[in-house]
């Protein structure tokens, strides 16, 4: 029989309990289980000694004999030095989608079409002579229509 430690969901909607427990792999979530050895309760802060109690004995017993704990609770048993988590990692993770690629090549190409534009007109100032920059000019007089509505 495949032991494992796990949680299982008690509590109200939107207001999670959980207990760790150790039962056959093949139960569901919620059904029965082995042993109870301990709580999670993730509404508490995360400094408080109440978020999660764990009987560690049992729980070297039940790793002893070769019970397979989840990824969370393999975290509360790593919290009390009970065993050694290996770090999970997923490369693929945080690359982007096949759309999101598109844009960006699109949008590579794009900045490397203005860049080649701009060296292009640059080139083309440099060679032109040089022109005198215009005069300034008077400001716009008022429009008439402008002069007989200040007149009424």
């Amino acid at each position: 029989m495949a032991v494992v430690i796990r949680l299982s969901r008690g509590g109200a909607k939107k207001r999670p309990f959980y207990r760790v427990v150790v039962a056959d792999k093949r139960s569901p979530r919620d059904g029965k289980y082995l042993e109870r050895i301990g709580s999670y309760n993730p509404l508490l802060p995360k400094h408080s000694d109440e978020r999660v109690k764990l009987d560690t004995e049992r729980a070297k017993h039940w790793l002893s004999v070769g019970a397979v704990p989840s990824d969370r609770v393999a975290r509360f048993l790593e919290a009390e030095g009970l065993m050694k988590r290996e770090a999970r990692n997923n490369p693929k993770k945080g690359e982007p989608g096949a759309n999101a690629k598109a844009r960006a090549d699109e949008k590579a190409e794009k900045a490397a079409a203005a860049e080649e534009a701009a060296k292009e007109a640059a080139a083309a100032e440099a060679e032109a002579p040089a022109e005198e920059a215009p005069a300034e000019e008077a400001p716009a007089e008022e429009a008439p229509a402008e002069e007989a509505e200040k007149s009424e």
